[in-house]
């Protein structure tokens, strides 16, 4: 269960960039209603900039635009617009415009919470999910003696589709130890392409068996994340040996990513009942350092043969839960457990992911 911090949490200023996107978007309803973060800026690109967010935005969350929110001014995406009014920023941004600009901000000691690709490969980079190595944040003084700065520093969060596989496995591999190789196929919800994202010829009454970048992903950002922080600090490993093979797909879901997945670990495996147990007892760091947005239950595991489901399950944990399901041994011997899980794709596979990021290092005394 997520326990209450003792440490007091500051008020913090936050900026979005890319806000008028659908990550954009889904951390401003995510941050509307934080106890603690408040929204006071957003950028988005030059033909919305000096616009009222109202105006430039074409909304698509399930609440109506706060009043206040849509009163804000569009900023550019630059550091000089936004450095006398936030603590720090969550970037929402494409791929082809945030390497420059995520980077801008840092050279400027701006902190930034990425939810974009293009430095979640770097090795002086953080790449976390906040329910599966924290630990890694460890790195940001590091980060920031390379760089010369005082206060900024750069974390990502990971791709949607490995968030979601993830969290079993740091379950799984703290009480069992290393997995071998994984092999998964995904069923990608629509709402993961952005907007207007996949045509609706395309995807009305078909599946896509083919989502570009997506696999390669897979397994370079896995092995990361599972990794250890070694060198006083200063150095992040890979989880070696790990295999990671996949198939990604685009389904006619609108948001949670489901995954399909055969583990086989580098030990003796454990059985179903063993790795059930060791699911549902999961307690993640973000729990145990009482992160406001962190969920009461990691990984909810269910019986019930028909679940989880998108429809049904994304919402666990107000996002943040991850659930599994149809725990079974493998037959052949060629993998020892398969499972079926199901995680919320914009909540703790972006928007949400980064938000509880940004708690943690709070926390932790970074920002």
């Amino acid at each position: 269960m997520a326990v209450k911090s003792s440490k007091p949490f500051p008020k913090k200023r936050c900026g979005v960039l890319g806000a008028t996107g659908s990550v954009g978007q889904r951390f401003i309803l995510l941050l509307n209603d934080h106890p603690h973060f408040t929204l006071t800026a957003v950028g988005a690109s030059p033909r919305s900039a000096g616009k009222r967010f109202s105006v430039a935005a074409s909304w698509k969350q399930g609440i109506k635009l706060p009043e206040r929110i849509g009163a804000l001014v569009v900023k550019g995406c630059t550091p000089e617009e936004f450095k006398d009014e936030v603590d720090f920023v969550f970037s929402g941004l494409d791929s082809d415009v945030a390497g420059e600009t995520e980077l801008a901000f840092l050279q400027a000691d701006i902190p930034v919470f990425s939810n974009s690709k293009n430095y979640r490969l770097d090795p002086l980079v953080p790449l976390v999910v906040p329910t599966v190595n924290l630990g890694h944040l460890d790195l940001i003084p590091h980060q920031r003696r390379h760089h010369n700065l005082q206060r900024g520093f750069q974390v990502c969060n990971s791709n949607c589709a490995v968030i979601g596989m993830v969290v079993p496995f740091r379950a799984l591999m703290d009480k069992f130890g290393p997995l071998e190789r994984a092999s998964m196929i995904t069923e990608q919800a629509v709402s993961g392409a952005g907007y207007p994202g996949v045509s609706s010829l395309d995807i009305f009454d078909n599946i896509v068996p083919y989502i570009k970048g997506e696999e390669e992903k897979l397994g370079a950002e896995s092995r990361k994340i599972l990794g250890s922080i070694e060198d006083e600090n200063t150095k992040l490993s890979n989880a070696g040996g790990l295999l990671v093979d996949g198939t990604c797909t685009r389904v006619p879901v609108i948001d949670g990513h489901t995954h399909i997945v055969s583990l086989k670990f580098a030990k003796s495996a454990p059985s179903v009942d063993e790795a059930k147990e060791v699911l549902r007892s999961y307690v993640s760091d973000a729990q145990k350092l009482g992160c406001p947005s962190a969920p009461e239950i990691s990984i909810e595991v269910m019986d019930e043969d028909d679940r989880p489901q998108p429809r049904l399950d994304k919402d666990k944990g107000k996002g943040y839960t991850v659930s599994v399901g149809r725990v079974r041994k493998v037959e052949n011997g060629a993998y020892d457990l398969k499972y079926v899980a199901v995680s919320h794709n914009l909540v703790i596979g972006a928007a949400g992911g980064s938000i509880l990021n940004a708690e943690a290092a709070v926390l932790k005394g970074y920002l």
